[in-house]
């Protein structure tokens, strides 16, 4: 049970990011990213987004570093998981 990072690998605005989920809940994970000063504009459905730079501050601050096929599985295991296909029709 925890707050999992993966590595920054998906380019955007110019920038590579990452994706912070946690394997409990959706309040652990949004009262961690207030700590760690991440704006609310970067939740997206199950996740947030982070820019590269913030990589080695996040882990610091107690997010676990796992591989992207992790994250995605221990996001599902705890039922948190949104699919693509409900994102577009949210």
């Amino acid at each position: 049970m925890a707050v999992l990072i993966d590595e920054p690998v998906w380019p955007a605005h110019g920038r590579l990011w990452g994706h912070l989920v946690s394997d409990v809940s959706l309040e652990e994970l949004h009262a961690f990213a207030r700590t760690a000063g991440i704006p609310e504009r970067g939740f997206d459905h199950d996740h947030y987004d982070y820019p590269e730079e913030r990589y080695d501050a996040l882990v610091a601050q107690g997010a676990v570093p796992v591989t992207g096929k992790e994250l995605v599985a221990r996001l599902s295991a705890a039922g948190l998981r949104v699919s693509q296909k409900a994102k577009r029709s949210l």
